[in-house]
């Protein structure tokens, strides 16, 4: 793979225009090789260099004058500047013969410290982002270590004394991070093949560095914690052994409550406070250290894609001057390589550093010094693409399509649509294989989804919060929709077969099970416990619904109120599962069990509250996002949801109601609806039709390059918004039987939703670039009230 291709594809995402602009670049050398071919002389005449004395010496950067044959042959001069806030800006200058084609070589190297700067101050502002954040999580774990002698001896009081114990906690502080030295970081830096750098662990167990533990022991019935000191001549430190921790600490100190569960959720309504006392117990201190744990966890994987930034970045630098080197026949890479060498990019060992001390934090305080389990969890697992998923996918669509053309077979030739008797068996039982019908479509929109995203890069695993290495890919929703489509198929094929042959009527109790059957076999796979079959997304899925159902009881995260609106697009579905009931709760006559259905006031009443659900759902968590964000935009999107509710409620009541004063009804609020759900969409959901952005009618920044896409999926979310007026107007066409044209309308609704999906998490993408924001935030457990004192001074110093 060309490198050009393998860093596209190895970038973070949310940082795409942090990196080196490796095309732009690529383009004027481009230029730059095509004036060479056209003026061979002028190329020639260009090889005479400057003298240096041209030049003030001083202006260079120290590394191009390393010998007297170096100045003769010195083709750049790089010019550093040094800014107030300490950072250097790099400005290289071409000393060449003037010629009428230097111009392009000239922009090259502008635009070559132009992203050296960028990359230089980006990578730089990360680094200080990240030192903070150490400073954060070492105030954390003091407390953690605190708490843990607390609890352990209860009758601890005051300062406990901590024999043979190192400051390593401390190594976590600001302060005690090696400043940048050389350039050996990049030396550190494993690269896999293919240009992809791996994040393993510099030191091996039992190495000298930095190494931290925290284990409680028995000596004399009082805990001892034991921390780890660098073992380095440079850099050693040494505890005193009449060090102590503080247990004051404890007092001044409250637990953040996330209203994370319907009981604190609850409480939280009537005591409106986020913060709780200590309480001294296991279960806290077990919730404290999960908490703890898991900021350790994203935070040692920031610094990993920290380190890939860098070692990409610098991999461009060095490519892109030996492509120079090739096109100029100049020696420019290795002096220019030694300025970034020595830039932040290229010399910083904070992350390194930091690597080091969290691996050594985590193993020793959270998996009792088991290195090999604690590198699993920090390490960022990297998803494997399997060749068999891909075979057994076009084996179940191969299958799926000839089923397809069996049952169409087998419907013409036992006249299935021509006899009355089997007009209607079919209209019983089609809501039963309905509702795999619907959601089989739904995934392979999900799927179209996947492919779509990865396309354009847009990082939907960091957007719905999958744990690293365990997303589902567009191969592996294909399959299981797929597989649940044979499934389903099969089981409607044997049922049409048995039902129709005069020679196996006598099965026909059994016969009318196998739907039944079936949702007992998807039900069952749901919910199995054993790994298999994608257990962890089955899980997932299962708490993001559950989560749902739930509202306003939990705190509404972006996988929530995603999967709530993909459930109000699915009403006929979950209509089609509550037929369920009413039909094997029904008589023996299939004809009886119809009837029954459509004239019991409980399934009727069931009925219209079934497609009012999901919209209440999503309504419940407008009013808990409310209730935390202060927001307006939820009151907005409250409403919404409550005007769409109303417009169910009257359609369905005019489907019960044929009269025109429903019917007069149902037209107003659906179309009112329809107005603000289309404008949602377009507007806030997909962030376009904004006014004064470069892109006439559509945003600043775009992923599709098509930008005429944009408007057809504007226009087809348009036509399928108002669709729905269809069930109102109750368009009578001759040709179709029974519910078809409902059930074509809704599956218009899931295409329509999934062309949502794309542009709603691109818009949500872009929203986390334009912040760089790649990295998950996880709430720290303790606040400090001298922190809060801080705070209020500087408000009032201000």
């Amino acid at each position: 793979m060309k490198f050009g291709k393998d860093f596209k594809k190895h970038k973070v995402p949310e940082w795409t225009e942090a990196y080196v602009d490796y095309n732009e670049l690529k383009h004027i050398l481009h230029g730059i090789r095509s004036f060479r071919q056209n003026n061979p002389n002028l190329a020639r005449a260009s090889s005479k260099r400057f003298s240096l004395k041209n030049f003030n010496s001083s202006s260079l950067h120290e590394a191009n004058i390393d010998s007297h044959d170096d100045i003769e042959n010195q083709v750049i001069a790089v010019h550093t500047v040094l800014q107030g806030n300490s950072r250097k800006l790099y400005n290289t200058r071409l000393i060449v013969a003037p010629t009428e084609g230097e111009g392009n070589e000239r922009n090259f190297f502008r635009k070559l410290d132009d992203e050296l700067n960028k990359t230089n101050n980006f990578f730089k502002d990360k680094v200080e982002e990240m030192i903070r954040e150490a400073a954060s999580l070492k105030k954390q774990m003091e407390t953690l270590v605190a708490l843990r002698i607390k609890i352990t001896n209860p009758s601890s009081q005051g300062s406990i004394p901590l024999k043979s114990v190192s400051s390593e906690i401390s190594n976590l502080d600001p302060s005690k991070i090696i400043p940048p030295g050389k350039a050996e970081s990049i030396g550190k830096m494993d690269r896999k093949p293919g240009g992809e750098m791996s994040c393993r662990n510099q030191q091996q167990p039992g190495s000298s560095g930095a190494d931290l533990s925290f284990q409680e022991q028995q000596s004399d019935s009082r805990p001892v914690v034991d921390v780890l000191h660098r073992n380095n001549s440079t850099d050693r430190e040494i505890t005193d052994e009449h060090e102590t921790t503080n247990l004051d600490i404890l007092d001044r100190i409250k637990i953040q409550n996330t209203y994370d569960s319907p009981m604190e959720t609850i409480k939280g309504v009537f005591t409106d406070t986020r913060e709780k006392g200590l309480s001294y117990n296991k279960e806290e201190l077990k919730e404290v250290e999960e908490r703890i744990k898991t900021a350790f966890i994203e935070f040692y994987q920031k610094l990993c894609l920290l380190k890939h930034y860098s070692f990409m970045n610098i991999s461009a630098f060095s490519k892109i001057l030996k492509k120079y080197d090739k096109i100029t026949s100049r020696l420019v890479a290795r002096s220019y390589m030694k300025i970034v060498d020595d830039s932040y990019l290229g010399s910083s060992d904070e992350v390194i550093n930091l690597m080091e001390r969290v691996e050594a934090v985590f193993v020793k305080n959270f998996l009792n010094s088991n290195r090999q389990e604690g590198m699993k969890l920090l390490r960022p697992k990297q998803k494997i693409e399997r060749h068999r998923i891909t075979f057994c996918s076009g084996f179940f669509s191969g299958c799926s399509v000839a089923l397809v053309v069996a049952v169409i077979l087998l419907m013409e030739d036992r006249k299935l649509m021509h006899i009355k008797s089997a007009t209607l068996y079919i209209e019983i039982i089609f809501p039963l294989y309905g509702f795999f019908a619907f959601t089989v479509l739904h995934m392979l929109v999900y799927a179209a989804n996947i492919y779509f995203w990865r396309r354009y890069k847009i990082n939907y695993p960091f957007i719905f919060g999958f744990r690293k290495g365990t997303e589902l890919g567009y191969r592996e929703v294909f399959l299981l929709s797929s597989g649940l489509g044979v499934m389903a198929l099969v089981t409607f094929l044997v049922h049409l077969h048995v039902k129709m042959d005069s020679d196996t009527q006598h099965f026909e109790t059994y016969i009318e099970l196998l739907p039944l059957g079936l949702i007992i076999v998807v039900l069952a796979i749901m919910f199995c416990p054993f790994n298999f079959i994608y257990r962890s997304s089955r899980f997932y899925l299962i708490k993001c619904v559950f989560r749902c159902v739930c509202a306003p009881l939990y705190k509404v995260t972006l996988p929530d109120f995603f999967l709530a609106d993909q459930l109000t697009s699915q009403v006929q579905a979950i209509r089609n599962f509550e037929y369920y009931v009413c039909f094997y709760g029904g008589g023996r006559q299939l004809a009886r069990r119809l009837t029954r259905c459509s004239s019991d006031e409980v399934y009727n009443a069931f009925y219209f509250v079934i497609a009012v659900v999901p919209y209440w759902f999503r309504f419940l968590q407008c009013v808990r996002r409310l209730f935390e964000e202060r927001e307006s935009v939820h009151v907005y999107n409250g409403l919404r949801y409550f005007t769409t509710i109303v417009a169910v409620s009257i359609r369905t009541a005019f489907e019960f109601r044929k009269k025109t004063v429903w019917k007069v009804l149902a037209l107003l609020s659906s179309a009112v609806a329809a107005i603000a759900n289309t404008y949602w969409d377009i507007i806030i959901d997909w962030g376009l039709l904004q006014r004064q952005s470069k892109n006439p009618f559509l945003r600043d920044k775009l992923i599709i390059p098509h930008k005429n896409l944009y408007f057809v999926a504007i226009v087809l979310d348009i036509f399928l918004r108002f669709a729905w007026l269809q069930l109102v107007l109750i368009l009578d066409v001759h040709s179709l039987h029974g519910k078809t044209v409902s059930t074509i309308f809704s599956c218009l609704e899931i295409l329509r939703r999934g062309l949502w999906n794309f542009f709603r998490l691109e818009n949500e993408h872009l929203n986390n670039v334009g912040k760089f924001r790649a990295f998950k935030s996880v709430p720290l457990p303790f606040t400090y009230y001298e922190d809060e004192d801080d705070n209020e001074k500087d408000e009032k110093d201000e």
